[in-house]
This record gives structure tokens, sequence and C-alpha cells, in this order.
């Protein structure tokens, strides 16, 4: 389970105010309920507040054992993203560069479920910033999804992130931001990789909303 620091704590109830105030953001649960059982949530990808939205309409007994996967590259250049990832989140800090790597992230990420955890991550592995709604996925959530195939997969849309802070502004624009939950997913028996990939994928682009159903 997270163990997050005092101070941690304390920054993360200002973190979730100032979620709620910058972006009113609100979450709709409607493939599934939230639940304290182990989940892979699995998240489309613009901004790296991405997973702050999640973490921030989650249930407060939810979102205590609540783990983002980031880039450790990034959350631990500098004293304060290192604050942040560790302390205020405990995010399983992973290195996207197989070079880099001493430890096996799809074992970082399994030992954090089996720990009773559920994991925020996003399986596109960057942040689009593109036109497409979704780039296509990466192979982590396949391997996750086959070393814990009793764990649910529960989809999840942000819409309206990247309008709050455009690329290239300093002061976030009010925007109304929308979390949405699907139905949850496993692993079929004998499903081979790219098929599971263009499930899930096919799964998380059901939940965007349609053109003028935007919050």
């Amino acid at each position: 389970m997270a163990d997050r620091s005092v101070a941690g704590r304390a920054v993360s109830f200002a973190t979730i105010g100032l979620a709620r105030l910058v972006t009113g953001v609100r979450g709709n649960w409607l493939g599934c309920l939230p639940s304290t059982a182990p989940r892979i949530y699995f998240a489309n990808h613009n901004s790296h507040g991405d997973f702050i939205l999640v973490w921030t309409v989650f249930p407060a007994g939810l979102r205590a054992s609540a783990r983002p996967v980031a880039a450790r590259d990034y959350w631990e250049a500098g004293t304060l993203r290192r604050f942040i990832a560790r302390s205020v989140f405990d995010a399983v800090l992973i290195d996207r560069e197989a070079i880099m790597r001493s430890v096996d992230p799809i074992g970082q990420m399994s030992d954090a479920l089996e720990a009773g955890s559920s994991l925020i991550l996003f399986p596109e592995g960057t942040r689009n910033t593109g036109d497409r709604p979704l780039l296509p996925f990466k192979s982590g959530l396949y391997w996750l999804a086959r070393r814990q195939p009793g764990i649910d997969l529960v989809p999840v849309w942000i819409d309206n992130l990247n309008r709050v802070m455009p690329k290239g502004e300093f002061l976030p624009v009010p925007f109304l931001c929308t979390v949405t939950f699907g139905a949850p997913l496993r692993l079929a028996v004998g499903e081979e990789r790219q098929a599971f990939l263009d499930r899930s994928r096919d799964a998380l682009l059901a939940l965007r909303p349609k053109e003028g159903e935007e919050a």
C-alpha cells in the first residue's frame, strides 16, 4: 500500500483542492463503480497532469492505495518533482529506456498490484500532442495483463485537460474536465498481444465524448 509522508499528505489535499478549483473535474463511473480492490486504470495521455485528475476523482479510500506509473527520468529530475512523485503520489517510477533498467518494469507494477495497490497508467507510453485521439498502445499493458490475469483493467478517458493548460501558456484556462470510467476488461485465454491491445484501445476510444458532447 502507499506510504505517503505527513508532508506529502498535506500537499495531496492541497493538490486535490487546486485541481478541483481550476478544472471543476468530475468523475463519471459509467461502466463500473469505485472499488478498493486492486485494479489497473489505463487512460489517454495529453498532459503531465493527467494522473492528478484521475487520482482526484477517486473516493478517498481508493485514492489512498492508487499509485500512478510514471517515467523515472522525468519525475526524478529535480527535488520538487521527486518529492511530488515519491511523497505525494507514491508513484511507481519506471525506466523507459531498456538500457537504463536495473529492474523489470512489469515486475515493479505486478509487485505493486500484489501488495494491494491500484495503478494508473498510460499505455500510449508518451504524451499525445498531435491530432490523433490516441497513439498506438505500447506492449506493457499486455504483458502486465498476462502477469496478472485476475486483475480488472478499467479504461479511463480524460477530457479537456489539454485545453486547461494549452501548450505555451503559463496560466490555466477555465474548462470543465471530466474523467470517464468504462467497463473493466481482462485478457482472454489465448488472446494474442495485438488483438488485446486493439481491444483495449477500442474500449478507451468508446469513452471519448462525441462531437458536441464535450464537457
